[in-house]
């Protein structure tokens, strides 16, 4: 991972991950949407691409959308890993709120050298997930672990909660009001059919979920730390 950290700027390096979060069930993201999510001109973005096609990163083929070649997709990754490792720090050892964290970590996580990142990683003994709730990949993944959402999941089913980090502050407002933030376990009581709301268990209380909601509010196996 060292050399794809040391040959990609951190410009790049979001625009890496970008490709990778926008990319659709075929691998292939729209330039329009990359601008769009990263703040920048579409003539931005457009270089920003050429640059990144020509180091063998990804394959820009205009009007046509991106898709991230393999040394790509493992430099994309591990800048999320270490993205999550950073906030799991600010939010571990620092006391930042799960959303702070993930605000305050770009700024600065492109700077830190990958020995530091390694030895924050140790530091927290080795972490699992970030203090969203999505899981820290290995060194070298290809792939991140997909996690379907409260929408999806099963009568009975036991969730543990996690939100991504672009979630609007009003949602996280009123989710912490009922008792639902990242690391809530919560249990499927009822499905509304017809796209109608989720009622789950939230520590002994019923609450109700509208269905668009639901689908924002992601779900992993709970216990996943030691």
């Amino acid at each position: 991972m060292l050399c794809h950290e040391m040959a990609v700027s951190p410009m790049e390096q979001e625009t890496l991950k970008s490709v990778y979060r926008h990319a659709g069930p075929e691998g292939v993201a729209r330039s329009g949407d990359l601008a769009e999510a990263l703040g920048v001109s579409p003539a931005t973005i457009t270089a920003r691409l050429k640059k990144l096609d020509d180091q063998g990163l990804v394959e820009h083929r205009p009007y046509q959308g991106v898709t991230l070649t393999r040394k790509g997709r493992v430099a994309a990754i591990g800048a999320i890993r270490r993205h999550r490792i950073v906030e799991r720090f600010l939010a571990d050892l620092l006391g930042y709120r799960w959303d702070e964290a993930d605000q305050l970590a770009v700024t600065f996580e492109h700077s830190l050298p990958a020995e530091v990142v390694a030895r924050m990683y140790n530091a927290l003994d080795r972490p699992t997930a970030c203090p969203h709730g999505f899981p820290i990949p290995e060194a070298e993944a290809e792939e991140l672990a997909a996690l379907a959402t409260l929408a999806d999941a099963d009568l009975g089913e036991t969730i543990e909660v996690a939100l991504p980090g672009n979630t609007h502050p009003d949602v996280v407002s009123f989710l912490d009001t009922i008792g639902i933030r990242p690391g809530t376990v919560l249990t499927v009581k009822e499905r509304h059919p017809f796209e109608g709301p989720v009622i789950v268990d939230v520590d002994g209380v019923d609450r109700v979920v509208g269905h668009k909601l639901a689908a924002e509010i992601y779900a992993s196996a709970p216990n996943q730390e030691e």
